[in-house]
């Protein structure tokens, strides 16, 4: 292949090598290939030589190379985190009360502390999604899932994040952050989708009676409708 001039690098770092991805526009990669770093005779500047195919093994070790650089080796994992990768985070909240607030015609621009169910988080490079799930004790491997009974969710607990400003890490010590993110921003509109929670009249009916504190003693978790799936599922990135 031509060989391809780069840009000037700092003088703590240089370039070692370069990996390119081939594949069709707006898809995945369907193939890589890794290049030596070679110096131009006639500027000094380091240019990308010819490639070879990119193996397994030499992407996986670049990674874990690369994720050392990235984060310590070691870090205290708060009793909420149920599991943590190198592309997400997933993390539980037990029950408890917390402000919501509401920009929709049906409601209006309402906002309240209100009672949730226990909810799982997760932060990862496909996206940040929410769950709900029942009781207050730290969920299990087995424990259901829930769907979140929330607007501004798709399907398989995806949120839609809008205008919120969420944090471009993820990471353990961003958790705050993401949480904000969703509870700060307001709940506009149920998305299309399967159902989120079971209630007379609907959605727009529980939240105008929790908004008006018709369950101050609770989040009422019989509204809840079940998954089918496991709280490992979730940890693990088993929902599409």
């Amino acid at each position: 292949m031509n060989q391809i001039v780069t840009g000037a690098v700092g003088a703590d770092v240089a370039l070692s090598s370069a990996m390119l991805l081939y594949g069709k526009p707006n898809s995945d990669p369907e193939y890589a290939t890794v290049h030596e770093i070679l110096t131009d005779p006639k500027t000094s500047r380091p240019i990308i030589g010819a490639g070879r195919p990119l193996t397994c093994d030499a992407l996986l070790g670049a990674v874990r190379s690369l994720a050392k650089e990235a984060s310590p080796a070691t870090e205290f994992l708060p009793a909420t985190v149920l599991g943590l990768s190198m592309v997400a985070v997933t993390w539980w909240c037990p029950p408890t009360q917390r402000r919501v607030f509401f920009e929709c015609e049906e409601l209006g621009n309402r906002s309240a502390v209100v009672p949730h169910p226990g909810l799982i988080f997760r932060a990862g490079s496909n996206g940040f999604r929410v769950f709900a799930v029942k009781g207050s004790e730290r969920p299990k491997a087995d424990t259901p899932i829930f769907e979140p009974p929330y607007f501004n969710t798709w399907d398989h607990g995806s949120i839609c994040i809008g205008t919120a400003s969420v944090p471009k890490r993820i990471d353990v010590a961003s958790i705050p952050g993401w949480e904000a993110g969703f509870f700060d921003s307001a709940f506009t509109h149920p998305n299309v989708g399967g159902k989120r929670l079971s209630y007379p009249n609907g959605e727009f009916a529980f939240w105008r009676d929790m908004l008006d504190g018709k369950f101050s003693g609770g989040f009422p978790e019989e509204t809840l409708v079940p998954m089918k799936v496991t709280a490992k599922q979730i940890v693990c990135g088993g929902v599409a």
